[in-house]
């Protein structure tokens, strides 16, 4: 659990993280750098997305993370999910607090989908976006990375050139932003095939809590991650690793974005 409570204090913003979980033995910590900078991110694009970012504005803003906490780790605490997926979650816990006074858009996909294949001598890695949250104006943006990325996708092209897998599938995931007034972005759906034996690591989120609404707006669709062998189909956890087959399947299915308003 993250929580976050955010008030005004004689001359500077207050954001406290009082009340999150303790920290964990499982690698999904942020270390308070990682807290520091998603908050300064999601106050940022909230406040003013042409503030300068400087000096001045942590002088304004004062964040605080209790030791000890999912937050704010205290070593030794494994931490490699804390940059990809809890930065995800301290984006959204900032955007929820300040949505309704500010009027904010419905929550993004909120993950970076993290997938990784490797075998004998190669890996792949990359993450995959989803959908972007609709706002007041308009329909939330399909198949795009959100809050704290920076990544493009790989193309299906290079992926087949270069490592044993074929991608068989690439396409809008329909459908899957959230219903009103203003529609979410939609989410996306990329399937792989194995050519040869391989472990593969899915370190995701979203799977069972979806994107919000606001104003009355629908939820995008959860996040799911499968494997296919033959004609089996295998649900996977959002953090999973587990050992492929030559001829395997794995499809992404990723979150679409919150819709905005009731539908008229």
């Amino acid at each position: 659990v993250i929580h976050v409570s955010i008030r005004s204090g004689k001359d500077v913003l207050v954001v406290d993280y009082s009340g999150s979980s303790p920290q964990l033995e499982v690698p999904v910590n942020a270390v308070y750098g990682v807290t520091v900078s998603s908050t300064a991110f999601a106050l940022k694009a909230a406040l003013d997305p042409d503030l300068p970012f400087n000096y001045g504005f942590f002088g304004a803003v004062v964040i605080t993370a209790p030791p000890g906490s999912v937050v704010n780790p205290v070593k030794p605490a494994p931490v490699s999910a804390g940059n990809v997926e809890t930065s995800q979650r301290i984006v959204d816990v900032v955007f929820r607090a300040l949505a309704e006074p500010l009027d904010l858009p419905a929550a993004s996909q909120g993950t970076m989908n993290n997938i990784l294949f490797g075998g004998k001598n190669w890996a792949f890695y990359e993450t995959i976006g989803g959908g972007a949250g609709a706002n007041r104006n308009a329909d939330g943006v399909s198949a795009v990375q959100v809050n704290m990325t920076n990544t493009l996708n790989t193309p299906a092209e290079v992926i087949e050139a270069q490592y044993p897998l074929r991608v068989t599938a690439y396409r809008i995931r329909e459908a899957s932003g959230g219903s009103g007034l203003f529609r979410g972005g939609d989410g996306i759906e990329r399937e792989f095939q194995v050519l040869e034996p391989c472990t593969l690591t899915v370190v995701g989120d979203r799977s069972r809590h979806p994107p919000w609404g606001v104003k009355g707006g629908g939820n995008g669709a959860c996040s799911e991650y499968w494997l296919m062998k033959g004609d089996r189909a295998f649900r996977l956890l959002s953090k999973q690793s587990i050992k492929l087959e030559k001829g395997s399947k794995v499809k992404i299915l990723t979150p679409g974005g919150g819709g905005y308003g009731r539908p008229s």
